[in-house]
């Protein structure tokens, strides 16, 4: 475990989100935080079973389980549950339609995510594109960070919802505003607001000039968390003053600066 002198102890950070294609996920050893989650991108990148019981022997291990996926489809072929350790967590999610075939992406969700979450009743449960669904299951809350995202978590505890909600964003541990563009701006250029807000043909990274880069730049604080640590700690801080009981970063920039 490294000492709070790194970078990323200075952001209030409760979690590291990793993606297999990006980097060894063993390197989340290096990272002090306690809690780490693995993306899943598909089927070939999941990681093998020595490695993802060592993460779960030295961590709190999540593993990102897409429910209507082959392999993890509890109402059908369930058999990557079994390479999943007993010591480590799920994030069931809907699944994104980049890692699911054609099949797979008609298959309902929510009796899906329930006969998971009765095999897994600890499991967090990822709300995008199922947000009622999610709520309604009353399982811990993982939001993916929008401008939305903080009357949101003010308008659930208002309603009385006292669960755990976790909130998921990429993060950049950097000031200049070309590096964080190259980071998230393609990113953020995806969401629906920010595609309909920007110019048609427009560069979504430090390329971009005018409108877009206002854009951007502006959509960047929305959909993630940038800046300096202090800069990321005040955002997580209000994250939490709004609702969020963690917040997880995903390290847009690759792992590195998250250990600086």
């Amino acid at each position: 475990m490294l000492t709070s002198s790194h970078a990323i102890t200075r952001t209030g950070l409760d979690a590291v989100a990793l993606k297999p294609t990006e980097c060894d996920v063993r390197r989340a050893l290096a990272v002090p935080l306690d809690t780490v989650t693995i993306d899943y991108e598909g089927r070939e990148h999941l990681p093998d079973e020595k490695t993802l019981a060592e993460l779960a022997d030295e961590t709190n291990l999540r593993l990102t389980v897409p429910v209507r996926a082959d392999g993890f489809d509890p109402l059908g072929d369930d058999s990557l549950f079994d390479r999943i350790p007993e010591n480590a967590g799920h994030v069931l999610v809907a699944g994104h339609p980049a890692y699911l075939s054609e099949n797979e992406r008609t298959r309902a969700i929510a009796p899906r995510l329930g006969t998971a979450l009765d095999r897994e009743p600890d499991a967090w449960v990822g709300t995008e594109g199922v947000e009622r669904i999610a709520t309604a299951t009353g399982a811990t809350q993982f939001e993916l960070l929008s401008r939305s995202t903080d009357r949101q978590l003010r308008a659930l505890r208002a309603a009385g919802f006292e669960g755990t909600i976790a909130v998921y964003a990429p993060t950049v541990l950097e000031e200049d505003e070309d590096v964080i563009l190259d980071a998230v701006g393609e990113y953020v250029s995806r969401r629906k607001p920010v595609a309909r807000a920007l110019p048609d043909g427009a560069a979504s990274d430090a390329r971009a000039t005018g409108r877009a880069r206002e854009v951007l730049s502006t959509a960047s604080r929305d959909f993630a968390l940038v800046g300096s640590g202090d800069e990321v700690s005040e955002r997580v801080a209000e994250l939490k003053a709004a609702g969020a009981n963690l917040v997880v970063g995903y390290p847009a920039r690759g792992i590195d600066p998250f250990l600086d």
